[in-house]
């Protein structure tokens, strides 16, 4: 629905290879994390225009899509780099990635360094991160219940009643 304001805001990460990576790469049930990172963006709008929260729209749509840019798959264990805890570490490793790729505003980087929160212990500073929050919470949730499915291994509704009956 607001696809035409994340290809204005958002275009040349939709289009970079590490983005377009993380569609290989499970987020929550069987969305993965380009998909979700696109929902929440999608969601983000839908709060702030729906509300009528007045915000940085290029800000909210970067900081959105970037969130969980953190470019490795956290159900994989890794002895190297171990993902235990990953949601507290990875707001910090996506806002690394982030910075090495783009050119972030304060905003944008509190998105991505707060969207965790409570868990980052430090909350949001600006309407915008608080916006984000939100809708990953709201896309979190809906995705691991699969409420809202993604295309990876797409279980079919069928075929998980199923499963479940056993």
């Amino acid at each position: 629905m607001y696809r035409h304001i994340l290809v204005k805001y958002g275009k040349d990460i939709l289009n970079s290879e590490n983005f377009k990576g993380t569609g290989m790469h499970i987020q929550h049930g069987n969305m993965s994390v380009r998909e979700h990172c696109i929902n929440v963006a999608q969601v983000s709008l839908a709060i702030s225009i729906k509300l009528g929260i007045k915000c940085n729209t290029e800000d909210l749509v970067r900081g959105a899509l970037l969130h969980d840019y953190f470019l490795y798959d956290w159900h994989n264990k890794d002895m190297i780099k171990p993902h235990r805890l990953h949601g507290f570490f990875h707001p910090g490793r996506a806002l690394r990635n982030a910075k090495r790729e783009y050119h972030l505003t304060k905003r944008q980087e509190d998105i991505i360094r707060k969207h965790m929160w409570p868990l980052t212990v430090v909350p949001p500073m600006c309407r915008e991160a608080w916006i984000v929050t939100a809708a990953d919470k709201y896309c979190s949730l809906m995705e691991t219940l699969y409420i809202h499915e993604g295309k990876i291994n797409s279980r079919r509704k069928k075929g998980r009643k199923t499963r479940i009956a056993q």
